[in-house]
């Protein structure tokens, strides 16, 4: 690990512009994610700015209804709360399906919404890595790539988003609020926050130099069955292949959104008008463009099936 220099923030203002004004600079909270990154010199921030102590680890009623979640509470006290659990099942149920207990003890809500990606490349750094080195190429398209993106993709980058609270909190349509260094906030879809590879993959959110999270609002309830179903090569601690957010509603109609898929959480709204017609009309409507490589072919397959399991247990 390289070294870098520490300082400990009291306000959001102020830690926007601790990083804003050096290069280099990192915020850190639970670590989850950075500090193995940090060991790995595949992130070496020059200065860490620790947010830990701001205050934002609260989980607090809106006035139309909804809930505003701190972006720094904890993964597990999210996934327990009485309200998430009564109102925003599929939230619940996500995180739980996250990580081990241990780690979401420390993860936080802006840093599960901020995890880099797990492909094997970006974490080799003998091997070119767009999303690592801007213009070195991407491994992956012509390595091992069983477990990468079939659509969202480009010919620079091939990498899948890894978290599965962001994929409920995208069939939720949650708005994620931050703070710059000059004291300006603003709300981002999160249908907007993160971005697609293009010839950019280095780049992941739409958050500016110094811009930090603060909290994610949710809307008020949608009521509906809400179910999170996630298909991985082994039953704890591994990332999706494929995995579905639904809320459906008693007329049949609902909402999807889709991790394992693509460089963000996967959402097709028009595919939605399809669940009636049952999960292949579905499943061809949100995999439309779909690019495949002979090792994660399989996926589109499996799309299909998670998806009429999901459809089944709603039903039931």
């Amino acid at each position: 690990m390289k070294a870098f220099t520490y300082e400990r923030a009291a306000t959001p203002a102020e830690a926007a512009a601790a990083v804003a004004r050096t290069p280099g600079a990192k915020f850190i909270a639970g670590g989850t994610n950075l500090l193995d990154l940090m060991k790995l010199q595949i992130e070496t921030p020059a200065h860490l700015v620790d947010v830990n102590r701001l205050g934002l680890d609260r989980i607090e009623a809106t006035p139309d209804g909804g809930l505003r979640i701190g972006a720094l509470v904890r993964n597990t006290d999210l996934a327990a709360d009485a309200r998430v659990r009564r109102d925003y099942g599929v939230l619940s149920r996500a995180l739980l399906a996250g990580a081990s207990g241990q780690l979401r003890n420390k993860a936080t809500t802006a840093g599960n919404l901020l995890q880099r990606t797990r492909c094997p490349y970006f974490y080799d750094t003998t091997k070119p890595c767009n999303k690592r080195e801007p213009g070195s190429g991407c491994s992956a398209l012509g390595g091992f790539n069983r477990n990468l993106a079939i659509v969202g993709t480009s010919e620079h980058c091939i990498a899948t988003h890894p978290s599965d609270m962001a994929v409920a909190m995208r069939v939720l349509d949650a708005q994620v609020e931050t703070v710059n260094a000059h004291g300006t906030m603003r709300a981002i879809p999160i249908a907007d926050f993160h971005t697609l590879p293009g010839s950019s993959p280095h780049i992941e959110t739409t958050l500016e130099p110094g811009e930090l999270i603060t909290a994610v609002t949710l809307a008020r309830p949608l009521g509906g069955t809400h179910v999170y179903r996630k298909v991985r090569d082994r039953a704890s601690y591994a990332f999706a292949l494929v995995s579905v957010a639904a809320v459906l509603q008693p007329d049949g109609t609902g909402r999807l959104a889709f991790g394992g898929l693509a460089h963000k959480p996967w959402r097709v709204e028009t595919a939605e008008q399809r669940i009636g017609q049952g999960a292949r009309a579905t499943a061809g409507a949100v995999l439309a463009g779909a690019r495949t490589t002979p090792q994660n072919a399989f996926k589109t397959t499996l799309v299909e099936r998670t998806l009429d399991a999901v459809l089944s247990s709603a039903r039931a």
